[in-house]
């Protein structure tokens, strides 16, 4: 049995010993946001969170230093709840992805050097093996749709009686991306109105932040940048106006997350056999997060797109990237070099976003889920 000591606490708050630790320093967590120690704590996770609108998830951030007083320890543990609070509150999934993705990759990094004791206990703690070469198919599926190397597609590994085969210098990799997609999953969390009251100035400004981040990455709509899975859906909808609902919900959700209004959303649901304008505002507002919920959702990965049959003319694009808003945002950027290489041919379709700053989505590798209710049985 490994013991852990405060820093230990500190560098995997993720932990049930960690959340414990947390536990016995207050007696709510309303008295200790009041605190003068929760105010640092709601301080820092604003920080965080600002960090990770800014990671990219290519490279491992550096590792932290771990003070040795208490003080800062126990605020260093406090902060991921208290960042986790503030994206439950904030009610936005993007948030959610890239306050996972950092904290994972955070995790990650002090893995690096860490003592194999310490790795074989996280190991555990998340449910995978401890020195195991290899694990099953149904915990290795949910890891590897995050990664975009050839060598974590299931083909291209060694799989027997249901188990593939991980290489010793992969596991640690394995453990970054099952944290990440266990963390995912547990969020958002059902937290009380009154502690989103107290967290509210962080809310706000790290929407702000948010939404000046997104208009950095997208700015206008350009729909000549959009991916060939998103022009066959709106070829349908101008043609025989017949889509399934994963198709609908595929194209909401896209045009949404890259900025366009709901109007505009709606107006091209218009030539549609049948076209409900009631319904068809319902469902646009549902999935934009409007509709009273206050739950915006991600356009479905590229993974999600094939299982139902809407991954359609594939481009060399397709082959470098897994979600449809990560082809927008590298078709849109070749688009602009070519632009100011060749200024007297640039005639590509440009459209303001009515909203004028107020685009709605995250850049490069994109979320572990779909977060659709009517979508459920993929939401994991």
């Amino acid at each position: 049995m490994v013991t852990l000591d405060r820093k230990d606490l500190a560098k995997y708050p993720f932990l049930k010993e960690s959340q414990a630790y947390i536990g016995t320093i207050s007696s709510s967590l309303e008295q200790y946001l009041q605190s003068p120690g929760g105010r640092v704590a709601i301080r820092e996770a604003l920080l965080m969170l600002t960090q990770a609108l800014s990671f990219s998830g290519k490279e491992t951030p550096p590792v932290p230093e771990i003070p040795p007083d208490q003080e800062s320890v126990t605020t260093i543990i406090a902060t991921y709840p208290v960042s986790r609070i503030i994206v439950s509150c904030a009610q936005d999934r993007m948030l959610i992805d890239r306050l996972v993705r950092y904290q994972s990759w955070l995790f990650f990094a002090f893995l690096q050097d860490e003592d194999e004791s310490i790795k074989k206990f996280i190991r555990h703690s998340i449910g995978l093996p401890e020195t195991a070469m290899e694990i099953s198919v149904v915990d290795y599926i949910p890891v590897a749709t995050r990664m975009t190397e050839e060598r974590w597609r299931l083909v291209n590994r060694v799989v027997n009686k249901g188990r593939v085969r991980i290489r010793p210098e992969e596991y640690d990799e394995i453990v970054r991306e099952r944290l990440r997609y266990i963390m995912a999953r547990n969020l958002p969390l059902k937290v009380p109105s009154q502690i989103c009251e107290q967290v509210k100035p962080a809310i706000d400004r790290i929407k702000s932040e948010w939404q000046k981040k997104i208009l950095e990455e997208f700015g206008t709509v350009e729909e000549s940048a959009f991916p060939p899975c998103i022009q066959a859906i709106l070829g349908a909808i101008s043609g025989t106006g017949h889509l399934t609902h994963m198709a609908r919900f595929a194209v909401t959700a896209f045009l949404h997350n890259i900025g366009m209004e709901n109007t505009r959303i709606i107006e091209l649901y218009g030539s549609v056999p049948n076209f409900d304008l009631r319904k068809t505002m319902y469902q646009v507002e549902h999935i934009s997060g409007r509709g009273g919920t206050g739950n915006e959702y991600v356009s479905p990965l590229c993974a999600t797109m094939r299982t139902h049959g809407l991954c359609i003319h594939r481009d060399t694009i397709c082959n470098r990237i897994n979600h449809p808003l990560s082809y927008y945002k590298l078709k849109k950027r070749d688009l602009a070099r070519n632009k100011s290489k060749n200024p007297a041919k640039a005639g590509s379709v440009e459209k303001k976003n009515a909203g004028g700053d107020k685009p709605e989505e995250s850049g490069s590798n994109f979320p572990d889920s779909i977060s659709s209710s009517a979508d459920n049985k993929n939401k994991d």
